[in-house]
């Protein structure tokens, strides 16, 4: 999840075209519109982030709030982006000109691009190309940080997994959501919970009176998402609490729900789309498999000279598995004759599967070269399998997980920015 959001966000960064007069305000004397901890944000980096995200939103088709409120959001933003690029260089945490020449080149690739392009884009409207280092660099950083806090979670056990699925937690249908949130501060008041909780019925009638949900979490949302106008993705409404999927169950796309009290304060969820889940259904192959490997005294000449012989003589009539259990130097199958017994489609990589789909039950390959060495491998069988109750598992154990770790991130957060020094001077 943290990993994926990481990437979503460099990738985002390429709208910087739109920071290039940031370049300029910096030669000015710049005002400090924040202090975190014992370092600052400049309003310069206030506008230059306000930009990107004023081309983003125009670029999803959304409209924008008022200046104000976009600068209380990208504020808060950065100040968190700040608190955890310090904790995590605190804790060790570093992004190695390496790490950042890769985030680039996988920008660049995303937008079809080489990163010397990148460099002449962001360049030629004025933007300085170490600038943007250092934001992609303060991304690494904080994603690296959520990820240890995740990782730092007990592991999911089979008994969870066996307890969700008992409970009906994982299939059914799947809720594509955005969301809202007031935030309540930990151990809130009766009176501050009722004004929050005003407070989202207050954003709700907005947005039932004509305003977009995506502009309206933009302007007062106070998740991690909303200057990406709330958006959640998919969800499976069964693995939800039971108090969200309670409001969601009769709802279909385009509707809102009425506040929903959570333990960071009240949230409304809009039903952007809904499916259903189907049975997943995966061609298995059952097969034989010989691999000669080339060694300091076996060259890959002599490699391939060994198998084609045993091509030969497997065509010629001797058994394949014999001759696996002989020679083979693929320690996982050579002990069994070469059997690999019942696999998924790309299991063993993709050289050996293009191999197998070429063949028809009971044929043998032509040797074929991998970076581990020659092989030759026949098709035994195949079939259709329900995998459905493997997904089920699979999927129960991340969703578990996922909901685990975005508490647990959460939590740090607020924890984090609640021991922090933070002086707004907006």
């Amino acid at each position: 999840m943290i990993a994926r959001k990481a990437a979503a966000v460099l990738a985002l960064m390429l709208l910087l075209p739109a920071l290039a007069f940031a370049q300029q305000l910096r030669e000015d004397l710049d005002g400090i519109v924040a202090l975190v901890e014992e370092d600052v944000i400049l309003q310069s980096e206030l506008d230059a982030a306000i930009a990107t995200i004023e081309m983003q939103v125009r670029g999803r088709g959304e409209n924008l709030p008022p200046r104000a409120i976009l600068e209380e959001q990208v504020l808060d933003r950065l100040i968190m982006t700040r608190l955890e690029v310090i904790r995590a260089e605190e804790t060790g945490i570093r992004a190695s000109d390496a790490n950042v020449d890769q985030a680039l080149q996988q920008v660049a690739q995303q937008n079809g691009i080489t990163v010397p392009q990148l460099r002449q884009a962001i360049e030629s409207d004025g933007f300085d190309f170490e600038e943007f280092r250092r934001q992609i660099r303060e991304e690494i950083l904080s994603s690296e940080l959520r990820q240890r806090v995740a990782a730092s979670m007990d592991d999911i056990t089979e008994t969870e997994v066996d307890i969700m699925l008992a409970s009906g937690g994982v299939g059914g249908a799947e809720y594509n959501l955005s969301q809202i949130l007031i935030q309540l501060p930990e151990g809130a008041s009766g009176a501050e919970a009722r004004a929050a909780e005003e407070r989202a019925e207050e954003v709700r009638q907005q947005v039932l009176d004509g305003m977009d949900f995506a502009e309206a979490a933009i302007s007062f949302s106070q998740a991690p998402d909303a200057l990406e106008g709330g958006n959640v993705g998919w969800r499976q409404v069964s693995a939800l609490p039971p108090v969200f999927a309670e409001a969601l169950e009769s709802l279909g796309p385009g509707d809102i729900t009425d506040p929903i009290r959570s333990p960071g304060g009240y949230l409304l969820l809009r039903v952007n789309d809904v499916r259903e889940r189907s049975e997943v259904i995966v061609r298995e192959y059952k097969a034989h498999h010989l691999m000669i490997e080339p060694t300091e005294i076996l060259s890959m000449e002599d490699a391939e000279s060994r198998i084609r012989d045993l091509h030969e003589r497997i065509q010629e009539g001797e058994e394949f598995a014999d001759l696996a259990r002989r020679y083979s130097t693929d320690d996982s199958s050579a002990n069994l004759g070469g059997l690999l017994n019942w696999f998924p489609a790309g299991q063993y990589g993709p050289e050996l599967q293009s191999a197998l789909d070429a063949l028809e039950p009971g044929e043998l390959s032509e040797p074929f070269r991998t970076g581990s060495g020659w092989h030759i491998v026949r098709l035994d069988e195949t079939r259709e399998a329900d995998r459905t109750e493997e997904a089920l598992r699979s999927q129960a154990r991340e969703m578990i997980f996922q909901q685990k770790a975005e508490e647990e991130v959460e939590r740090f957060l607020r924890q984090l920015r609640s021991e922090s020094f933070v002086e707004i001077r907006l």
